[in-house]
């Protein structure tokens, strides 16, 4: 596996959203509210559009959205399976690259949950 640091990047990916909301608070405030509308219980439940999140970070090498949404998977309670299964779909779709960022996902993941313990 790779020595990145995921909870550290996803800390800094945080502290980054930070200081772009203090420069720039009117695009902060849509992208949240982007999100707000995009993650709640309707056909596809949480876990779902986060796992779908999950995936479309692997799929275009977006190491900051890996570490988030890894550590989000796990706050929402999906399972290991069920993230090294949304790491499959991704990995189809995006290819040999998606595979390298794929194992980096799992990492990600492994990383915050050992964080918890």
């Amino acid at each position: 596996m790779s020595e990145k640091d995921f909870i550290a990047l996803s800390k800094s990916v945080s502290r980054g959203a930070i200081t772009l909301r203090k420069a720039h608070p009117e695009l902060m405030a849509a992208f949240g509210s982007l999100g707000k509308a995009a993650y709640p219980d309707g056909v596809l439940d949480k876990k779902t559009k986060e796992l779908i999140a999950l995936a479309i970070g692997i799929a275009l090498h977006c190491e900051g959205c890996i570490a988030n949404h890894a550590k989000s998977c796990l706050d929402k309670g999906i399972t290991r399976e069920e993230v090294v299964e949304a790491i499959g779909v991704a990995v189809h779709m995006g290819g040999g690259p998606s595979m390298v960022c794929g194992a980096e996902a799992l990492e990600a993941y492994d990383q915050h949950v050992a964080a918890q313990k």
